[in-house]
């Protein structure tokens, strides 16, 4: 890859390290899911079989494929064969992030629904029930937010 392609090899390898903290860090996965997950969305072409990404990454084929495994069953990934070969390629979903965005958007409503059910339990006073008060007032902030930001969207393409 030329400088005018775009960032060199070891540029992108450190961006895939990064994406790979992150999601460490901010999800709880395995580093190694982070860099597959940054390989793919890096990566050209966009399709690769489990050797190429175990090779872009350095990461074992065992390791590679217990977290394969993970990303295709939470559809963040797809597997597919191209007609006439036998590879198993592997590819980011095209909703990917919109589907990680509803999961974490689905996991808050739960929490408020939960966070409801704390408030009716009957206790004596509201100092009692501040901090369950505080978390579904985050939740409803954020809510608003999102529900702005798709009214935004929506008249900017109008």
């Amino acid at each position: 890859m030329t400088a005018q392609d775009g960032p060199d090899h070891e540029q992108v390898l450190a961006w895939v390290e990064r994406v790979a903290t992150f999601v460490s860090e901010e999800w709880g996965l395995a580093p190694i899911t982070g860099r597959v997950l940054g390989w793919l969305m890096a990566c050209d072409p966009p399709e690769q079989t489990a050797g190429e990404i175990a090779e872009a990454i350095g990461a074992s084929r065992a390791s590679l494929t217990t977290n394969m495994h993970l990303l295709t069953s939470i559809r963040l990934i797809r597997r597919f064969r191209k007609p006439g070969e036998r590879n198993v390629y592997y590819e980011i979903e095209d909703d990917a992030w919109s589907k990680v965005i509803r999961q974490k958007l689905a996991a808050f409503r739960a929490f408020d629904q939960l966070a409801a059910e704390g408030l009716r339990l009957g206790w004596a006073d509201e100092a009692h029930t501040a901090r369950i008060r505080s978390a579904r007032t985050s939740i409803a902030a954020l809510a608003d937010v999102l529900d702005q930001g798709a009214r935004d969207s929506m008249s900017d393409r109008h």
